[in-house]
């Protein structure tokens, strides 16, 4: 018996049943996908991805991209010594007695005489000024092994100054001096320019020229050049030296030799440069 294939049964199959039977293996014919159908490529024809060494990178705006600009970050410092020409002395008046009132009237006794001799040796009062004053109860523990309360022996008061001497050549007389009114602690001496602000830009230029130069030389070192400077800022601040000659009083046989030494200034800039090709 034969078959006979009714007119326009093959036309009336879509596409998608002609894939099919072309999966299947049906009648082991290729079927071609429509026109217009998605493909996809072989690996044959897919290209091998291309790196290209030192390749600029692709211009972006994107705020978390790699920007494209080449920059480097040098930290360079300056400093400057200098000679001082003010000191500030931190001394004052430590004083005891049976009660508070005691501690207290002796304790202003011994510094009207400390201000007197300072005004003496040409200290102005505003260059005086108390830093720290304390009354303090003092007690006796040497009983506490036996179980014994400390015992109140008395009261301690303590009147301390700062004082800005602008006259380094007497400052040994001016301390003797101090001492002798009935001034009897002495906790600090420091050296200092009274106008910093030149020391200070000294520093600022060479620590600049500084960065400069090794921005340069890692530039030029990996084939680029310095195009211009991106950030700058600063920190540092003032560090005294190591004293390093005496300083001439007018008594030297009865003045408290000092030495001055000279007084640092140093400051560190942090600049962030952009690096260019050299152009060709």
């Amino acid at each position: 018996m034969k078959i006979q294939s009714k007119p326009g049964l093959m036309a009336g199959l879509s596409a998608a049943s002609l894939l099919a039977l072309a999966a299947c293996g049906g009648g082991g014919t290729t079927t071609e996908a429509p026109a217009g159908a998605p493909t996809e490529p072989s690996a044959a024809s897919v290209p091998s991805p291309t790196v290209t060494p030192n390749a600029d990178p692709i211009a972006t705006t994107h705020p978390n991209s790699i920007q494209p600009e080449t920059t480097l970050s040098i930290s360079a410092e300056g400093s400057v010594n200098r000679e001082p020409d003010i000191a500030f002395l931190n001394a004052g008046v430590q004083t005891q007695g049976e009660t508070a009132q005691a501690a207290m009237s002796a304790n202003a006794t011994a510094m009207n005489g400390v201000f007197d001799a300072l005004a003496a040796a040409n200290v102005d009062r505003t260059d005086m000024q108390t830093s720290n004053f304390s009354l303090q109860p003092q007690y006796d523990y040497s009983n506490r092994q036996s179980g014994q309360p400390p015992r109140l022996t008395g009261y301690q008061a303590s009147n301390q100054l700062t004082v800005r001497v602008r006259d380094l050549d007497t400052l040994g007389e001016t301390m003797d001096a101090l001492v002798s009114a009935g001034g009897n602690t002495f906790s600090g001496l420091r050296f200092a320019l009274e106008d910093d602000r030149a020391a200070k830009n000294a520093a600022r230029d060479i620590a600049m020229k500084e960065a400069i130069a090794r921005a340069e030389l890692y530039a030029a070192a990996s084939g680029y050049e310095v195009a211009r400077v991106v950030t700058i800022s600063e920190s540092g601040g003032f560090s005294p030296q190591p004293m390093a000659m005496m300083a001439e009083s007018r008594s030297m046989d009865r003045a408290t030799p000092v030495a001055t030494g000279e007084v640092g200034y140093s400051v560190t800039v942090n600049v962030t440069f952009e690096l260019r090709k050299p152009a060709e």
